[in-house]
């Protein structure tokens, strides 16, 4: 069973100002067992004043450190842009990889990222960092040569890596901004074996020939044997309507995977919390039916989630939202959009720390829970 044991906030919001919306976060335990986090800030949910502040905390996230923020005025082939967000992966000991999601706000001036019209999405490049002192410095961005096929990449989470050291990459595909083709969704991984140098070239590990159904914002986790399982927001353009979140298990780097199960719960997974033991901890949000984040637990990878591991760790108290059905228009429906994208990790003690936001559309914080088994 869950309890939720403490719970605070990481990035307050200061309305009215370039750190009014906190959403996107992520944390890594270091190998002296602090916390790194990265938290997505800016004067409203998406801007071209958005950035990215980083935090640390000795103490499992009872505290945390003043914000700083490693990264500024950030170019890609002398076009500005800005970042969305970042996520950490332990290479070695000594060596962390940040990988971040870069949005060009130049090309299409004064645009908001995604097009209700055409679901097309401005330019976005994946960048990535080396780290050698525990996040203290970083090195310059690079960026991933990525096919013009996929479009604007979207970064769904962490690089993770095998336990024969290969990283893999996880990000699906878009449109670009005044496309108004049918969109084919998929979900690809990208491969190294040179600890991030370079990549190999994308292949489908969430995919409908079809077109009917899309696998948004896989998050994956990765156990100690190097079997990985994934999580897909999963949505039914023919219907226009949102399916139950569905896993995927590979035992061999992605090339082949499980059929898709349906999880029975709707419907936009976290970052997974994989135990010493097997366990996996999932928070997922539930937006269009009891507006909550909630958490269950499965024994091990291939085991159910059962409702009676169930906890709720936010609902939201205002539940007005467009009846509208129509993809561009839900997410453009920002009524919505003012809590989610819940990720999870297991603590040194055993502990699982889960980031989420919430808010209105002025001002929205960054909140931790604190969850005991």
């Amino acid at each position: 069973m869950l309890r939720i044991e403490a719970s605070g906030i990481l990035g307050q919001s200061e309305i009215n100002s370039i750190k009014a919306c906190y959403t996107f976060s992520s944390f890594i335990t270091l190998n002296n067992g602090d916390l790194l986090a990265a938290a997505r800030r800016g004067d409203n949910k998406d801007s071209e004043l958005e950035g990215l502040d980083f935090f640390i905390s000795n103490d499992e996230g009872d505290n945390w450190s003043e914000p700083w923020e490693p990264f500024k005025d950030v170019y890609v082939d002398k076009i500005k842009g800005s970042l969305k967000l970042c996520y950490f992966t332990e290479i070695s000991a000594s060596h962390l990889l940040a990988s971040f999601l870069w949005i060009d706000r130049t090309s299409h001036p004064g645009k908001e990222l995604f097009n209700a019209e055409t679901e097309g999405c401005l330019p976005m490049r994946v960048l990535l960092s080396d780290s050698f002192d525990q996040g203290k410095t970083w090195s310059s961005l690079r960026s991933v040569e990525i096919p013009d096929e996929i479009g604007p990449p979207s970064l769904t989470n962490p690089i993770m890596k095998l336990p024969d050291g290969k990283l893999l990459m996880s990000i699906e595909n878009n449109k670009k901004y005044h496309d108004k083709s049918t969109w084919k969704q998929k979900a690809v991984f990208l491969s190294s074996i040179n600890n991030g140098k370079s990549w190999s070239s994308p292949f489908a590990v969430a995919d409908d020939e079809s077109g009917r159904i899309f696998n948004w914002d896989l998050r994956c986790g990765v156990d100690k044997s190097g079997r990985i399982c994934s999580f897909a927001w999963t949505y039914d353009s023919h219907k226009e309507k949102f399916l139950n979140i569905h896993q995927r298990i590979s035992v061999d780097a992605g090339q082949t995977w499980t059929k898709p199960k349906d999880l029975k719960i709707a419907d936009q997974a976290s970052h997974p919390a994989l135990s010493k033991d097997g366990k996996i901890i999932l928070p997922w949000v539930d937006r269009f039916q009891s507006r909550s984040i909630k958490v269950r637990i499965a024994n091990n990878l291939y085991s159910e989630f059962n409702n009676s591991s169930e906890i709720t760790i936010f609902e939201q108290t205002n539940k007005n939202s467009s009846k509208d059905n129509k993809l561009g228009k839900l997410l453009a429906d920002m009524s919505i959009w003012n809590f989610g994208l819940p990720y999870a990790d297991v603590l040194p003690s055993g502990k699982i720390l889960v980031f989420y936001y919430a808010g209105n559309n002025k001002q929205m914080n960054l909140h931790w829970t604190r969850l005991t088994l």
